[in-house]
């Protein structure tokens, strides 16, 4: 794929696009969070998804995921976290494994040829298998959407770029639940860590032909 000039050969990154953010009835909506933003920006990632499937751009979705016992919740390892993130963990878990709260949403449900990642953390790298995955592929650049933009997708961006791989963000296949916060992102990533394009840009990008020599 050639983007702006360069040849890379990408993988896309789908970031936590879960019942329990996303969904009505999921644990943020019963939480009373704001999920409307969330569920806006789903037909644009199934979009992204299926245009990347055309383009055989190897598919990586992010699981966040919380075992039922409680051992691995934030709570656990800090003593000092913002106070409206350790009243949403104390209130609800978001997640578990095995419940519908944390399956990926029926409209982008992965294809048996995808990848999922399960993730504890914020970043899709933290003690995961995706480095590895990726390596394996020969992937050199990642195109990141899914939710939230300015927590989940930038901290998996920013990782993402300091293990040595180009990252483009999809502006309109991400949402946050804060404008003020997505606006930020994009600016940061543009000014310091790679490229923001829309979908129909990267389109352009991802169903070009190479142009063949005489």
């Amino acid at each position: 794929m050639n983007v702006r000039g360069h040849d890379v050969n990408p993988a896309l990154v789908v970031i936590d696009v879960q019942n329990g953010f996303v969904s009505k009835g999921g644990s943020y909506d019963l939480l009373g969070m704001e999920t409307a933003h969330y569920r806006a920006v789903v037909p644009k990632v199934a979009e992204l998804i299926k245009l990347c499937r055309e383009a055989d751009v190897p598919i990586f979705y992010t699981q966040a995921v919380r075992e039922r016992s409680g051992i691995d919740l934030l709570t656990k390892s800090h003593r000092i976290l913002p106070k409206a993130r350790e009243e949403r963990i104390r209130k609800r878990p978001i997640c578990v494994r095995g419940t519908w709260d944390a399956d990926i949403v029926d409209e982008v449900r992965p294809a048996a040829a995808d990848h999922v990642v399960v993730k504890r953390r914020d970043s899709a790298f933290q003690d995961t298998e995706i480095g590895v995955w990726l390596k394996s592929l020969g992937v050199n650049a990642l195109v990141f959407c899914g939710i939230d933009t300015s927590i989940c997708v930038e901290t998996s961006l920013r990782d993402g770029f300091n293990n040595g791989y180009d990252v483009i963000l999809v502006s309109d296949a991400t949402a946050s639940g804060n404008r003020k916060h997505f606006e930020s992102t994009l600016e940061i990533v543009k000014e310091y860590y790679g490229i923001v394009m829309d979908l129909a840009e990267f389109a352009g990008c991802a169903l070009q032909r190479p142009v063949q020599k005489a």
